[in-house]
């Protein structure tokens, strides 16, 4: 059964912690509580999205830079 990691507040959703460096995690890869998978930006400030839950990533759910709500499923994980 799928489990999805949310947004913990709207803003835009990144991928990598600068755009040189590379991804939190890609698809395929396994996933620990607590983990963080992306950043969202809100107001120039960075807020870890971090996995409540262990498994692997089957996919992201928006694109890199793609604006997100408050709880709006970010990530899938099997």
């Amino acid at each position: 059964m799928a489990k999805h990691i949310p947004a913990p507040l709207p803003g835009i959703f990144f991928r990598k912690p600068s755009p040189d460096e590379a991804p939190f995690k890609q698809e395929g890869d396994t996933v620990a509580v607590g983990e963080t998978v992306g950043l969202v930006e809100a107001m120039k400030s960075f807020f870890p999205v971090e996995a409540d839950a262990s498994g692997t990533l089957l996919r992201f759910l928006v694109e890199d830079g793609e604006a997100v709500d408050a709880d709006q499923a970010i990530v899938e994980l099997e």
